[in-house]
């Protein structure tokens, strides 16, 4: 599941910054530039969650630094983009997709205004007084408007080509199996050392009660924890 998510967040981030570079930034529009860069992070991070939010804008912001005709510090993007792609994330709800589009528009206003005021606000600490030079609010208006024409046809494409890579994520068990699959594995674990099921079991539930000394197995065999005392196991942690 993993790589598939790289696999295909590297996919659309470099489509993207080819389209961002080769098609948006020659239109000549007034303001800002049309950030199709910036909806792909939005709609990964919208199913994806924060970190790999996180994650994938650092990554496309970095490209975007280094890409020509960049003429900014490198890093600045990649910040910005880092930020947007966590806060983002997080607003991905429980059951595992937006159930209208109201929230992820909202999401797509507010990540262009947040990109903008942080861009601007990360290069006056280096010194660029760029968009202090051509007019911040009329970047703001002209960022969001821009971003929100493209928004009903980028996001929802992302989001859809991101879920489809994944193999299950909602009914799929924490621990990334089933739980049937758990069982048949600890019934695997356990028929090996003479221990059934059912006996294993109760030392996982109920109090987590360690099992007595001395206790006669269906193979007549005695198990012991800790020369003669009985044991307990404390947790199983989920990795």
């Amino acid at each position: 599941m993993y790589l598939n998510r790289m696999l295909l967040s590297a996919a659309l981030v470099v489509v993207a910054l080819m389209l961002q570079v080769t098609v948006l930034a020659r239109l000549q529009l007034p303001g800002a530039v049309p950030d199709l860069l910036l909806l792909v992070v939005l709609g990964l991070a919208l199913v994806y969650g924060h970190t790999a939010g996180a994650l994938v804008g650092f990554c496309a912001g970095l490209l975007a630094d280094i890409a020509p005709p960049a003429d900014h510090a490198v890093g600045r993007y990649a910040l910005v983009l880092c930020l947007i792609g966590y806060a983002a994330g997080l607003t991905k709800p429980e059951a595992g997709q937006h159930r209208s589009a109201t929230v992820p528009m909202l999401v797509v206003a507010s990540a262009a205004i947040g990109s903008t005021l942080l861009y601007a606000g990360v290069g006056a600490l280096v010194g660029d007084t760029v968009a202090r030079q051509v007019g911040l609010s009329g970047l703001l208006i002209t960022a969001t408007i821009y971003d929100l024409l493209l928004a009903p046809f980028v996001v929802p494409l992302i989001m859809s080509l991101a879920r489809r890579g994944e193999k299950d994520p909602i009914g799929a068990e924490p621990g990334g199996g089933s739980a049937d699959g758990g069982m048949r594995a600890y019934g695997w674990l356990t028929s090996g050392t003479g221990l059934s099921a059912s006996a294993g079991s109760s030392l996982l539930g109920k109090g987590g009660k360690g099992m007595k000394a001395g206790k006669r197995t269906p193979r007549n065999k005695t198990v012991s924890l800790g020369g003669g005392k009985s044991g307990k196991i404390k947790g199983v942690k989920r990795l």
